[in-house]
């Protein structure tokens, strides 16, 4: 299974990607949103994992782009995020992604079986 991480924090990235390569997961990052659409469409992962706040192309605007996108619509998004008030949440899921983590709280192997329940929940 492929795994996108669309984040800009450089401890995150290499944390999630090494312990999700660990348990069998294929991994690539992009460090913003412009950069993660780039990556989604040439890496095509089974699921993606996107922060909300980030440079150059936040996460909700990564999320309208990918909703116009024939391509790249059909994959589950999980959002991983500080931000964890109600309002961002509604918006983030009403954008299309499928999950919200607040990544305040992580924990990987929550982490871990929200990825594998979001991968199962493919659009069609």
């Amino acid at each position: 299974m492929n795994v996108l991480i669309v984040e800009d924090d450089v401890f995150f990235q290499k944390f999630y990607s090494t312990k999700l390569e660990e348990v069998g997961f294929k991994v690539d990052v992009a460090s913003d949103g412009e950069q993660g659409i780039v990556k989604a469409e040439t890496f095509k992962p089974d699921l993606i994992i996107l922060d909300i706040i980030m440079p150059n192309k936040d996460g909700f605007d990564f999320l309208q782009d990918v909703a116009k996108d024939e391509s790249l619509k059909k994959i589950p998004i999980l959002v991983f995020s500080t931000l964890g008030q109600e309002q961002d949440v509604q918006k983030a899921l009403k954008l299309g992604a499928i999950g919200y983590v607040n990544k305040t709280f992580f924990d990987f192997d929550k982490l871990k079986s929200r990825i594998e329940e979001a991968i199962k929940t493919k659009k069609p």
